[in-house]
């Protein structure tokens, strides 16, 4: 069975296109959150052309804030390059699991509000006391 049709944006022009997406390892197996894997994601993030405002590596998924530099760019062929970079680096036996969760970020949403809910997922998994102390993000240290 195939994927429904993506709505398209209906934002106003004035207003930036922001997603919030997540993706995860098949099984949930804690795969990720090692320095390696780390590089691997840095690396696909500096090569997608998408501008990544934020990301936090989880033992079992991702979390990104990103917009598209065409404002119509499809979230999967986003999602689907950094899984696949990020597999390729580390000669990956496990796999992904298909497909993203995507967020258009409404206008009454913000881009702050959802980064601190990204950065306090290692706190609320019990992996560190503060989210500062998770060395596996990038971007937005608000």
């Amino acid at each position: 069975m195939g994927q429904p049709p993506r709505i398209p944006v209906w934002l106003g022009l004035d207003q930036e296109v922001i997603y919030f997406i997540t993706f995860c390892v098949a099984g949930r197996l804690p795969v990720l959150a090692n320095d390696v894997a780390f590089s691997a994601l840095s690396t696909a993030i500096a090569q997608s052309r998408w501008q990544i405002l934020a990301a936090v590596m989880m033992p079992d998924h991702v979390h990104l804030l990103a917009g598209p530099r065409c404002r119509d760019a499809a979230v999967g062929s986003l999602s689907a390059g950094i899984k696949r970079a990020v597999r390729r680096r580390l000669r990956a036996q496990w796999e992904w699991q298909p497909g993203c969760f995507d967020r258009l970020l409404r206008r009454e949403e913000s881009v702050e509000e959802k980064w601190q809910y990204i950065r306090e997922n290692p706190v609320r998994a019990g992996l560190v006391q503060h989210w500062s102390d998770w060395p596996y993000r990038i971007g937005l240290d608000l």
